[in-house]
């Protein structure tokens, strides 16, 4: 079966974002040719009382965005070394207790990665990192009303919100039959709305 592409959206502060990307990761190293883009979806914006300033245009943003601006840099000026260093985030965020909220703490993943971190914050001070995630945060949200993440976005008109509970145990072909299973159902049943266990097995 030939899967659909799909854009995946992301923000390192949540934890099922981070068990999806793992999953969707893993299932590419294992050949799986998910055609997926990825895209920042900041949650904190969804906190942002009605006619007050959006959370880029606030010096708070500074904190709460660093990681996102950094992602789309690399993404859009090393692609090649995206999908380390995106990995790399979320690991450091949730496995690690690191809050990637200012430059030291995300340079030191991107250095990791083998990425110099002044030149990736050279791109994210030049603006274009947080317009991109304006943009993006104020199109999915106001034209496919997503709410959060991790959401799949199919033919940029159909979102859907994804929640699993258990990440990779590391049988990178256990996540490539997952995603493929999953990334079919959701787009070609469109009719499902929602699907939730009432109990999680134990």
């Amino acid at each position: 079966m030939n899967l659909p592409a799909f854009t995946l959206l992301y923000d390192y502060r949540c934890p099922f974002a981070r068990i999806v990307h793992e999953h969707v990761l893993a299932a590419n190293r294992a050949g799986a040719e998910l055609h997926v883009s990825f895209a920042p979806y900041t949650l904190n914006q969804g906190y942002v009382a009605e006619g007050e300033p959006a959370i880029w245009d606030t010096p708070t943003g500074d904190a709460v965005l660093i990681s996102l601006e950094a992602s789309v840099a690399v993404r859009d000026h090393w692609p090649e070394a995206f999908e380390v260093v995106h990995e790399a985030l979320f690991e450091a965020r949730h496995t690690h207790g690191i809050a990637l909220t200012d430059r030291p703490q995300v340079g030191a993943v991107l250095k990791t990665a083998g990425l110099d971190p002044d030149a990736v914050f050279a791109i994210v001070d030049g603006g274009g990192p947080r317009k991109v995630i304006a943009e993006d945060w104020t199109h999915y949200h106001d034209d496919l009303d997503v709410f959060g993440v991790p959401t799949f976005v199919f033919n940029d008109a159909d979102a859907v919100f994804l929640r699993l509970m258990d990440p990779p145990n590391g049988d990178d072909q256990a996540s490539a039959a997952l995603m493929k299973q999953l990334v079919a159902t959701m787009a070609l049943q469109p009719t499902i709305n929602e699907m939730k266990h009432t109990r999680l097995s134990s």
